[in-house]
């Protein structure tokens, strides 16, 4: 065993990790290999403050705590240096307590482990070689409130895969779903949980390795591989992200060297019970370094373009999911370190990465969440929008009777879609333990199903702010999702699927190349009514329009009723035509609605003139103004035939008054 690393070479780093400021803890703590002379060794570092004594134990050692034992290079951090080990040899912490019990814990700072059930962590130095220079460029450019945003959401382990294949590979994963991916027009791709975790059911949200990609499906250069090939694809990457709790394993964070020491000693803040996990202390500047760390490592090292941060709502407030709890020192139910913490977070990733997401899961209505911290926000730079998920979720299960009384429904989102930056989700939550498939939350026969279901992914898609989509509702997958199982893809043999994936490209497709849908998803400016108050026949009608001036009016009819002579304001005079419709026959439906529109020139909805369109039962259609062209002909355009005119005019009327003066 070699000597440790002199005292003054650590004082910065670890006066930034207790502070809560070091971004780069996991270069610091964790096992990481040198060269010293002709030797080869790794150096582990551990935050284990109450610790008695600490050991490095490892299939290296026979897992034998007396042999590389660690010794203190501060109050509360111990390091070791071990010679001659090998990539992908497991090992622990071996911590022995104040009162003198043995604990086996894996690394916190690990970038590998081994497949659970295992539980250890795995050396590993990454030799991986970056190919997606062009996007990391690209991106530097990107502003993302001005650029379209159409996320699929994926479970890795239950996309697709051959049968008897638990865990397909990252890699492989990656070849299979891209072309999907670009087929079907999604801009990016946010994984569920790749973040190390032992149980399966918990699909990822239950964390014991914060640095490190689940070794189900791979190494961490797999992982990287997988990014690369997405970067490659022009797609971008969006990871879920878990600082809010963390399992109780007997391996992981929970009581790490005895004590309290990543989780709050106050019961009445230390656990979420109905999910069985321990709350992280925001109060104290290593776990906020830990968990910054995390955030940035898997930014830069790992080159994800954006993290949505899970269960937000349960960080911000004391009495979230608890029957008993503590205010905070003004007497409120506001977790007053958590909100530190998430700011310092997002100041701390945009001030090294200015170019990427961070995305809030968060279900309440706390203020300016997507503000920057300056002046009080929580500094993310957008925030799902689950009012809206909530609301209509509710509406399209009513049937189309109660409609007319729920009409705010679909209208009260509008009023403040612009109070923050939304992405619209609809994800993996709202269709597991007996919710339904989004299909199925289709109020009516299955005809009407399918008709709601267009619809309301239509409306979705015009209504302001990007989109979120849960794998397999793309093509009405029938049955609630199942991470045992990969997606119901037999159903592509049925012709209602057939059809519903064909909208689903449409819709996308149409998405991505029309500016108006998604380049003011922030402001009034992209946004304006033409009728929200037609709630006898759930009809609404409103505009969407780009930097251009270019627009999309959006006509939705909720109920399974056909429209003849509806009459919608439209805000200039000529000619409309129908540029997309839910109801079209080759999705499905009756596709009774005309092509185009005369306006009609009398006033209606504060315009000067109106249309007069049939509406299709259960339908959205999207219009656009056609300009008159102006005629051309084989010699020339119009303006040189106006200028040819003009020339003859002048001319006559000059012969016209020498005739005058010279009868």
């Amino acid at each position: 065993m070699l000597a440790t690393t002199k005292a003054n070479e650590n004082d910065f780093p670890l006066y930034l990790f207790h502070q809560g400021k070091n971004a780069e803890a996991g270069k610091f703590f964790g096992a990481h290999a040198f060269k010293r002379g002709r030797g080869s060794y790794h150096r582990f570092r551990v935050w284990a403050p109450t610790a008695k004594s600490v050991s490095v134990i490892g299939e290296f050692n026979q897992w034998d705590r007396t042999q590389n034992p660690m010794e203190k290079i501060s109050d509360t951090v111990w390091e070791v240096v071990i010679p001659k080990l090998k990539q992908f040899d497991l090992y622990k912490y071996s911590i022995e307590t104040q009162n003198g019990q043995i604990l086996e814990k894996s690394d916190p700072y690990a970038v590998h482990f081994e497949t659970r059930p295992g539980t250890a962590s795995k050396l590993f130095e990454s030799s991986y070689q970056w190919e997606d220079a062009a996007w990391m460029q690209q991106r530097k450019k990107w502003i993302p409130y001005k650029e379209p945003m159409n996320i699929y959401e994926v479970h890795l382990g239950s996309w697709k895969h051959k049968e008897g294949e638990q865990f397909p590979s990252y890699l492989k994963f990656a070849t299979e779903i891209i072309p999907y991916l670009k087929k079907m027009s999604y801009t990016h791709v946010e994984f569920m949980p790749l973040t190390e975790y032992p149980f399966d059911g918990s699909w990822g949200y239950q964390v014991t390795g914060y640095f490190a990609p689940t070794s189900r499906h791979g190494t961490p250069d797999d992982f990287r591989k997988m990014v690369d090939l997405f970067h490659q694809a022009n797609i971008g990457v969006i990871l879920d992200w878990v600082p809010a709790h963390f399992p109780k394993d007997a391996a992981g964070l929970c009581e790490f060297d005895g004590s309290y020491c990543y989780e709050y000693t106050d019961p009445l803040k230390m656990e979420h019970k109905s999910w069985g996990t321990r709350v992280f202390d925001y109060g104290k500047g290593e776990v906020c370094s830990f968990l910054i760390s995390s955030a940035c490592s898997w930014l830069e090292d790992y080159h994800v373009d954006g993290l949505r941060v899970d269960a937000v709502a349960s960080m911000l407030y004391l009495d979230y999911d608890r029957q008993e709890w503590r205010p905070n020192v003004y007497g409120g139910h506001e977790n007053l370190e958590a909100v530190d913490f998430l700011r310092r977070l997002n100041e701390t990733v945009f001030s090294r990465n200015p170019d990427v997401l961070m995305i809030a899961e968060e279900s309440t209505a706390w203020p300016l969440v997507t503000k920057p911290t300056d002046i009080g926000g929580l500094g993310f730079n957008f925030k799902w929008n689950m009012g809206w998920m909530n609301d209509m979720l509710s509406y399209v299960s009513l049937d189309p009777i109660y409609r007319s009384f729920n009409h705010d429904k679909i209208t009260f989102s509008f009023f403040y879609c612009f109070s923050e930056n939304y992405i619209l989700p609809i994800s993996h939550d709202e269709i597991v333990y007996g919710k339904c498939s989004m299909l199925k939350k289709m109020s009516g026969n299955e005809t009407d199903q399918y008709a709601t279901y267009r619809s309301f992914l239509a409306y979705m898609m015009a209504h302001p702010g990007k989109k979120l989509l849960f794998m397999g509702q793309e093509f009405a997958q029938v049955n609630e999702w199942n991470y045992q199982t990969q997606l119901d893809w037999h159903l592509l043999d049925q012709p209602e699927h057939q059809k519903m994936l064909l909208f689903s490209e449409a819709l996308n497709k149409f998405y991505l190349e029309h500016a108006p849908l998604w380049q003011n998803d922030d402001s009034w400016k992209g946004f304006s009514w033409i009728s929200n108050d037609d709630y006898q026949q759930s009809v609404i009608a409103f505009r969407r329009i780009d930097d251009d001036g270019n627009e999309v009016m959006v006509v939705c009819n909720f109920c399974p009723v056909l429209r003849n002579d509806y009459c919608i304001g439209v805000p200039f005079a000529g000619k409309y035509e129908l540029i997309f419709n839910t109801d079209d026959a080759v999705f499905g439906g009756s596709g009774v609605s005309e092509k185009t529109f005369r306006t009609i020139a009398e006033p209606m909805h504060g315009f000067e003139q109106h249309i007069s369109m049939t509406l299709a039962p259960l339908s959205v259609v999207y219009l656009k103004h056609v300009p008159t062209k102006k005629r051309l002909t084989k010699k020339g355009t119009t303006t040189k035939i106006h200028a040819r005119r003009a020339t003859k005019s002048i001319a006559s009327s000059a012969e016209t008054a020498k005739k005058k003066q010279n009868p």
